[in-house]
């Protein structure tokens, strides 16, 4: 479950676009340029948002990797065009490939793009194109382009502005301020990953290898790009453009030795969460499953499904509904529903208390109106099952305009219908897949390799990608490899 970044941030924003104004050296190009945003205006916007990205997805409990990122980060950033900026590097818990930064010094890398890194020197070249993006101030550039740019870092459901505007207890939580850069902005930083990585000791080369793997991620999925590709250049140029970076800078200091460090870095990811990690709720058969708040109700049939630290949300293909469950502050069901109501600015048609499953419950249904940028309302049809288990009060939420509200009535009644207590055993109980580092015994093929460590068909396929081979790539005896294995 998550929320989007608040008014206030917003509101700041806006303030610095339209009365912030100075022309401002590039650290980066040294060229005089219009800027709205000062550097301490950055700094603010990135340690205000931090907190709120931490909150919205948390970070992976691993302190050797959290040591990992920062000493590097911290070394590369003391070697940029910006060094003495606060910076501060962190891994958040989410399977999602990508990584991203904020104005003012703030990177963050998912344990998903970590889990398909193969090498120090892939890492670091990531590393130094996120850094890119704060020393080449493409925050700041951004917002002198009032593009006020909002990805989500899971990716899965973008919502209309209708939809949006449901905005405390509905909204996706997915638009997070983030870097959304141009292609330009994308091939600087590009130039600067190389040039950073590559002034730290680390062969950049392998960056360009990695948006391979980023092209296979996308192949795989048959869907669009992965969310760190998705305004950037095409990968295919930027392979070719990266190897001939990495040329160029590595003549400048060509009595060097360039590092790779891929054992180390394998060492250090062994045992590193891949996918979703169940005890934060996961999907089977049917049903969403939270086996720390040991609760359960059915996910409708071929709706998306995106799960984050403090939203549960759901999606039909047409995007023409959305379903979501959150979390009340509240203690009472009544306090609950007239929070709702009061927060969101609700008109309620029907407000009934019923019993579902053993536990009471209100279900409510209401008009959200709002008023539109042209001036029109906008209206959303609101129907929410709210329901008291031990403690904590359950809000679900399925929502769709008055004209669609009725094809999806059953489904938003059905689902809020099913919440109940968790009792099975086996969905308690069960482990996430992890990481877990092999040594190859002797020559084989990765194939061969997969077999020989009791991979299936469908974990050889995605150990192709996360080990950045072909099922025919030749090993050598003591080569470390990838494999999959289930967490404790």
């Amino acid at each position: 479950m998550k929320f989007s970044l608040s008014s206030r941030l917003i509101l700041f924003f806006g303030m610095a676009v339209l009365f912030v104004s100075s022309c401002a050296r590039n650290p980066v190009t040294g060229k005089k340029e219009v800027n709205f945003m000062s550097e301490s205006r950055e700094i603010a916007l990135g340690k205000e948002a931090d907190p709120q990205i931490v909150a919205s997805y948390g970070l992976y409990q691993d302190e050797a990797i959290q040591k990992f990122i920062d000493a590097k980060g911290q070394e590369m950033a003391k070697i940029s065009h910006r060094p003495t900026l606060p910076y501060e590097f962190k891994v958040l818990d989410s399977p999602v490939v990508n990584a991203f930064a904020l104005p003012g010094g703030y990177v963050y890398f998912t344990r998903g793009i970590l889990a398909h890194f193969n090498n120090e020197a892939e890492f670091a070249g990531v590393l130094g194109h996120e850094i890119g993006h704060i020393t080449a101030r493409h925050g700041a550039k951004q917002q002198r382009n009032a593009i006020l740019g909002q990805i989500g870092l899971i990716g899965g459901i973008i919502l209309s502005e209708k939809f949006r505007a449901f905005a405390n207890e509905a909204n996706t939580g997915l638009q997070l301020l983030m870097l959304r850069n141009s292609r330009a902005a994308e091939s600087e930083s590009d130039e600067l990953g190389v040039l950073y990585s590559t002034q730290i000791g680390y062969d950049s080369h392998h960056m360009a290898n990695f948006f391979g793997t980023l092209r296979r991620l996308q192949e795989e999925s048959g869907q669009s790009l992965p969310t760190f590709m998705s305004t950037h250049p095409d990968p295919g140029n930027r392979f070719n453009d990266v190897h001939s970076l990495s040329d160029k800078a590595q003549e400048m200091m060509p009595d060097r030795e360039y590092q790779t460090n891929r054992n180390e870095y394998l060492r250090l990811i062994d045992g590193l969460i891949v996918g979703e990690d169940p005890k934060q709720g996961f999907v089977e058969d049917g049903k969403f499953y939270h086996p720390e708040l040991l609760f359960e109700f059915l996910v409708p049939a071929n709706w998306r499904v995106n799960n984050t630290p403090n939203a549960v949300q759901m999606a039909p293909q047409d995007g023409k509904a959305l379903m979501t469950m959150v979390l009340s502050p509240e203690k009472t069901l009544n306090a609950a529903a007239q929070r709702v109501v009061q927060e969101n600015k609700l008109n309620v048609v029907e407000n009934a208390n019923r019993k579902i499953n053993g536990l009471d419950a209100v279900v409510m249904i209401a008009d959200q109106v709002t008023q539109g940028q042209n001036g029109q309302s906008n209206t959303i049809r609101i129907y929410s099952t709210l329901i008291k288990y031990g403690e904590l009060i359950y809000i679900i939420h399925g929502m769709s305009t008055p004209e669609d509200f009725n094809r999806y009535f059953s489904t938003f009644q059905n689902t809020g219908r099913s919440f109940a207590r968790l009792t099975d055993q086996s969905k308690i109980n069960k482990k996430p897949d992890v990481l877990k580092i092999v040594t190859v015994p002797s020559n084989m093929t990765h194939a061969q390799a997969m077999q020989k460590f009791g991979m299936n068909a469908e974990q050889s396929k995605q150990l192709e990608i996360l080990n950045g081979m072909e099922s025919t790539t030749a090993l050598k005896a003591g080569t470390l490899l990838k494999t999959l294995a289930k967490g404790k």
